[in-house]
């Protein structure tokens, strides 16, 4: 289910046509490159490849004010919000079609800041009645279950995602939740004591803008930091989050009143709609035996509070201008290091992409996305499966059983580019030029519906779970596929326009990456069918964790800020999958050249193989707030991307003579390679 997102807020452009106003051309982003003339030769390569590759960039591309982070990604981004912009005003301005219309109506409603300022609190208004009705402890999961159904977050999470058991049906999930902070070590880490304690104040101001005075709203944000530390203390970690064995737990849904008597189940899905369940499958435990004792540990009116802090928290993106204001303070700038919120109309996208973003795609796909780029994505797709089946069968580490499993599951996997073949409709979501919060729970609500209705049915195998503009790419394990959307086939990762090396190094390794995400320390785990599934022998088994065991003391010993470190075991799966990505690409890159010689030509002064390297490190070029840094490296399972755009290439055994003449000193990282 799409939760309340995370937005990036107002600012307000001059100049307007029929009430809509107008985004200047004068915004429009010059369209990234791969550039030669990013290098800074005055970096050694073996020392400081990044640097080398992009530092030019580097100096020529701080962090604007509006952002938190500034990358190749970002750059794509931005290229695609402003075609995405352009879109959305057409259709407010002049569309008759019914699916343009309602994007159009949705565009004004965001862009509608005098209406917005005008409602204050109105729309969450009903909300809080419900919550003062409350006359029991009884009611409180029920009355979050009403919630969730309208996007409001709550005490735990529910979604519907193929079985990892039984891949081929959707099946029912609860997972922890119910936390403001990004994950359980913020209520606990001396180091973000100050984080807490301007959580607290930033809870004090919105009850207080709200309506409380300064006295009360201090009392209500120490209660709502009680509440939140209580869960967090039985949450699990973002490590522990990764192990796809261990949150995978089946129970009978006649059996959860017995295994957890405080979750009130029945109450629950009876608000969201939900009836004839067999079973659930419940990530944590462990957190939801403890939730009665944590519900009994507080008064009603303790949890009146938090959850009216629920509601605030939720929809402060889309309120008027003090609500978005605060909330961006803390959550943008004390959280991230991001000095400005970004301008309306961006903000506009970045709604519309997260809640009807394939209706929005669709329009995307049909203008900017050519069937060129498809087909030359095809090839060189081809072109790395090939590879990686001579990897399998060449693994010196692997026996002959798990191999025969492997290949097995790789003759399973596919590959999806550009945009789905069939696209979600949203013509029953009623959307209204004035309403914006009423939109975004009307979305929610279809959302929820749209879960609900499916869960034990046939997995619909071609639904994506990324919209076609979006600047990413990802790999499922249930159904054991890529998918690389239109808005990340272009220049840097992708260029129709740029030799192969440049591209095989940014959109080949990066498809490699996909692949090797299906054999990382989680994707190993699933079978051909995209079950959770033990397949491999036990001495293949051992081996496989002491190569990973490899990569987890290699990331671990870099710093990333002073005395921070990588986080080995939370980055583990991307880091294979990077390191493997980068080699299968750059065997790839060789074959092509092989078979056809005469692409094998010095470009600006450098070889194939020393621009497939920089075509890498350019895709991760990157500046970046500290804050925001320090929140990357503590949640998220990614690396930092300058760390991305070196470690890989280092200990790829061809990168050091790819690079002789060009430095004086020897790689200080060994060799790895595990596929």
């Amino acid at each position: 289910m799409k939760r309340l997102i995370e937005i990036r807020l107002s600012g307000i452009m001059a100049g307007r046509l029929d009430g809509i106003p107008i985004i200047s051309e004068k915004e429009k982003p010059e369209k990234p490159v791969f550039c030669i003339n990013y290098v800074d030769k005055s970096y050694d390569p073996m020392e400081d490849f990044s640097i080398y590759s992009y530092g030019k960039w580097v100096k020529s591309h701080p962090v604007p004010e509006d952002k938190y982070v500034y990358d190749a990604s970002t750059e794509l981004m931005e290229w695609n919000n402003f075609i995405l912009g352009k879109i959305l005003e057409s259709c407010a301005r002049n569309s008759q079609n019914p699916a343009e219309r309602a994007l159009g109506d949705f565009y004004i409603s965001i862009m509608d800041v005098d209406g917005i300022e005008k409602n204050g609190f109105k729309p969450v208004s009903r909300f809080m009645e419900i919550i003062d009705r409350i006359d029991s402890k009884n009611n409180i999961i029920e009355t979050f279950g009403e919630f969730n159904t309208m996007g409001i977050s709550g005490l735990f999470s529910f979604d519907s995602m193929p079985d990892e058991k039984n891949s081929s049906v959707y099946a029912c999930y609860l997972n922890q939740d119910g936390l403001s902070l990004p994950n359980r070590d913020y209520y606990f880490d001396d180091s973000f004591k100050e984080i807490r304690a301007q959580y607290i104040n930033h809870i004090k101001n919105m009850f207080i803008l709200y309506g409380f005075d300064d006295k009360t709203s201090e009392n209500m944000g120490n209660t709502v930091l009680k509440i939140e530390t209580s869960l967090a203390l039985k949450s699990r970690s973002p490590v522990e989050l990764r192990d796809p064995d261990k949150n995978y737990n089946r129970f009978q849904f006649n059996d959860i009143e017995k295994e957890f008597p405080g979750l009130r189940h029945r109450e629950y899905f009876s608000k969201i709609g939900l009836t004839g369940l067999d079973y659930i499958i419940i990530g944590q435990p462990e957190f939801f035996r403890d939730l009665d004792s944590i519900i009994q540990q507080y008064t009603l009116d303790d949890w009146k509070i938090y959850m009216k802090w629920n509601v605030l928290n939720s929809a402060a993106p889309f309120l008027f201008g003090d609500v978005e204001m605060e909330h961006f303070d803390f959550f943008q700038r004390k959280l991230l290091g991001q000095q400005l919120p970004a301008k309306r109309w961006k903000k506009a996208v970045s709604i519309i992409d997260s809640f009807m973003g394939e209706a929005l795609g669709k329009i995307y796909v049909e203008k900017q996305f050519g069937e060129d780029s498809k087909r030359r994505m095809d090839d060189m797709i081809e072109d790395l499966k090939e590879v990686f089946i001579e990897r399998i069968n060449n693994l010196s580490w692997m026996g002959r059983e798990t191999k025969e499993k492997a290949l097995e599951k790789f003759s399973k996997f596919r590959a999806k580019v550009g945009y789905p073949s069939k696209y979600i409709d949203y013509s029953s979501i009623k959307i209204s030029q004035d309403r914006l919060f009423e939109n975004i729970i009307n979305c929610n609500k279809f959302e929820l519906e749209r879960e609900t209705k499916r869960i034990g049915k046939p997995v619909d195998k071609e639904l994506w779970e990324m919209t076609p503009p979006t600047v990413n790419a990802y790999f499922s394990p249930t159904d054991n596929e890529i998918v690389f959307p239109a808005g990340i086939l272009q220049p840097p990762f992708f260029d129709p326009e740029m030799d192969d090396a440049v591209n095989y190094g940014a959109t080949g390794a990066t498809i490699a990456h996909e692949i090797s995400h299906g054999f990382d320390d989680e994707g190993r785990k699933y079978d051909l069918n995209g079950n959770l599934n033990d397949w491999w022998t036990p001495e293949d088994d051992k081996a496989f964790t002491e190569k990973a065991k490899s990569v987890v003391e290699l990331y671990n010993s870099i710093e990333a800020l002073p005395g921070i470190h990588v986080n080995g075991p939370l980055t583990l799966g991307e880091n294979i999958a990077d390191i493997g990505g980068v080699s299968i690409a750059f065997e790839a890159l060789e074959h092509r050249l092989k078979k056809n010689p005469e692409l094998r030509k010095v470009i600006d002064g450098y070889t194939p193989e020393q621009r497939f390297f920089m075509g890498w490190a350019q895709s991760w070029r990157t500046t970046v707030k500290d804050e925001a840094l320090k929140w990357q490296i503590l949640n998220d399972v990614h690396s930092p991307e300058k760390i991305r755009a070196e470690i890989p290439a280092y200990v790829n055994p061809n990168f050091q003579h790819t690079f002789t003449g060009l430095s004086n000193n020897n790689l200080k990282y060994r060799e790895i390679i595990i596929w």
